[in-house]
């Protein structure tokens, strides 16, 4: 038995197995001797059917089993012993692929397409990327501080509406006297002014009263067609033959006080004792915000990252090949037509996918599971901070860990979730970082635009 290599260009060559007499004989021998002794066939005793009528009835699927189970490993073993860097699997050869009559076995012989992976250098040496990262002033811990003591507040009655209060009251359809229609929509309903679409709204309210009534457009307050059906209780489609004026009735101002920037509010948003004073939780605030924003910065040095070595990083593909092997190894029938349609998205996430694996590869980047159970381990004791409840033990933690992980899906996330990590961190090092100082809603707006 040999194996021949054909190149036909960088990317593209043909193995070629040939096969002797000599390679399958005792095999399929073996094999028939074997099912000789099970096989049930009328009219002769379990293990005396007579070897030719075995022959005859599974001869040449025997042969064929044996030879597939020949060639494979002779092609494994030549890729291995070779090195051969390999996109996808070899692919029988459709023209001129074989030779060998398997009704007068003597040699065979088997071709295979292959499609080497390309050879390239990744742009990374004096290259600078942008690292933006937000200004957690004052303005921004204010704002936080204010949410947090909104967050703990309680909703009291008021008697004179404000900018950021909710107003609860109800709509009626009224005539064009202003007397309320008879028969026509009523319904209550309440209006959070804070969060009006239309900011000029809020203006209808100001100096409005508990208990006064006034004309009101529902289309000044609504933000879509959706939320107006809700202010005025009908369906979505009962909206088009409604040319109704409606009056508002104020029937309750509610308003948030916030909470007291005290002890009990302190122990709330965090561990009890931890936090004594607001200087202290201003503090805390400004180191948890700068810990929060050092995840975006990355995640966008990330996605630059990718973007300059996807863009920049020069290689080919054996394409025709790589259709091929895409039919051959798809789950469900798929026509080389509608790969075509996909099949630049496809070679994209190819060649990221080869760019990654020769990062780590380069640099003895590796994920291991210890890695993997302290991360998960991380994550869960943050789960638990989030709401204020200490972690378990580190016990009861692992455990808790090794459970999650026992889900293949849940181990394939986090594995994705460390790898990032590491290219992250190794970004941090490869490339000459730009430190861009900028406003959190400036963060906001350029992470919006590179999705």
């Amino acid at each position: 038995m040999n194996v021949f290599r054909e190149d036909i260009d960088a990317l593209n060559a043909v193995l070629t197995v040939q096969i002797t007499k000599e390679d399958y004989a005792s095999k399929v021998k073996n094999s028939i001797e074997k099912y000789r002794k099970t096989a049930k066939i009328p009219g002769f005793r379990p293990g005396h059917v007579p070897l030719g009528v075995i022959q005859k009835q599974v001869g040449k699927s025997v042969l064929a089993e044996e030879l597939n189970k020949i060639t494979n490993d002779a092609l494994n073993n030549f890729i291995q012993e070779n090195k051969l860097d390999l996109l996808g699997q070899p692919i029988a050869k459709e023209e001129n692929g074989s030779t060998g009559d398997f009704n007068n076995p003597e040699d065979f012989s088997f071709s295979f397409e292959i499609g080497f992976a390309p050879s390239f250098e990744l742009p990374i040496a004096n290259t600078a990327l942008d690292y933006p990262m937000v200004n957690v002033d004052d303005e921004l811990i204010n704002k936080q501080v204010e949410d947090l003591r909104r967050r703990y507040g309680k909703l009291i009655s008021a008697d004179e509406v404000g900018e950021k209060d909710m107003v609860l009251g109800k709509f009626e359809a009224i005539n064009e006297d202003g007397t309320v229609k008879e028969g026509g929509i009523s319904h209550a309903t309440t209006i959070s002014l804070e969060f009006l679409a239309k900011p000029e709204a809020v203006t209808i309210f100001a100096g409005k009263k508990n208990g006064e009534t006034f004309p009101l457009d529902p289309t000044a307050v609504a933000k879509d067609q959706k939320d107006m059906a809700s202010l005025l209780g009908v369906k979505e489609e009962e909206l088009e033959s409604i040319n109704d004026n409606f009056q508002f009735t104020i029937t309750d101002i509610k308003r948030m006080e916030l909470a007291e920037l005290n002890e009990e509010l302190f122990d709330k948003l965090y561990f009890p004792g931890m936090i004594a004073s607001e200087e202290e939780m201003r503090a805390k605030i400004k180191e948890d915000l700068s810990n929060m924003f050092a995840k975006d910065s990355d995640a966008l040095l990330t996605r630059a990252g990718y973007e300059h070595l996807v863009e920049n990083t020069q290689m080919s593909f054996p394409e025709e090949f790589l259709k091929k092997w895409i039919v051959a190894s798809s789950e469900k029938p798929v026509t080389i037509e509608e790969i075509e349609k996909d099949f630049e998205g496809y070679l994209k996430a190819l060649k990221w996918q080869l760019i990654q694996t020769k990062i780590f590869r380069d640099n003895n980047i590796q994920v291991e599971f210890s890695e993997v159970l302290e991360f998960t381990k991380e994550l869960l004791a943050s789960n638990y901070a989030q709401y204020g409840i200490p972690a378990p033990d580190d016990e009861e933690l692992t455990k808790s860990a090794a459970d999650l992980l026992k889900k293949r899906e849940q181990l394939n996330n986090i594995y994705d979730r460390l790898a990032e990590v590491k290219l992250t961190e190794y970004f941090k090092t490869a490339f000459t970082l730009v430190e861009k100082s900028m406003s959190y809603e400036e963060m906001v707006a350029l992470a919006q635009a590179k999705n």
